[in-house]
């Protein structure tokens, strides 16, 4: 139990100190966006990234997501193209996850990335619609 915790305490550094030094090389940002922004007004052309298990993401994701669980973006970025410029909507079941995720993509050139405010536990309590693969 205490190897888990020393390594998850070691992970989240990493990931906070990868976030950090890629906000130092350039114009990275990780920003929000709300549910309503994102149904009614979404970025142009962005992609919406969903970060949880293959399970959780079968089970109810929000339409038009792609899913590469968190622990996997980093082995599985060229699945998001080329562009480094282009709009990223992340999100997870409640926010742990999707930081880490952002670090990564930030680490990897991502330069616009945005998380989606309270995550999959606020879009399912608003009533938002989901799809299901």
């Amino acid at each position: 139990m205490m190897a888990q915790m020393k390594a998850s305490l070691i992970a989240g550094c990493l990931a906070l100190t990868l976030m950090l030094s890629a906000c130092d090389q350039g114009p990275s940002v990780v920003g929000s966006l709300s549910a309503d922004a994102l149904l009614s007004a979404p970025p142009a052309n962005a992609l919406i990234l969903d970060v949880r298990t293959t399970d959780e993401f079968a089970s109810g994701h929000v339409p038009g997501a792609i899913n590469i669980p968190y622990d996997e973006v980093g082995m599985r970025v060229e699945e998001l193209g080329s562009d480094r410029d282009r709009t990223v909507v992340v999100y997870c079941e409640s926010g742990g996850r999707a930081g880490k995720a952002e670090a990564t993509l930030l680490a990897s050139g991502f330069t616009d990335l945005v998380h989606l405010e309270g995550d999959m536990r606020a879009w399912r309590s608003e009533g938002r619609p989901t799809a299901k693969p």
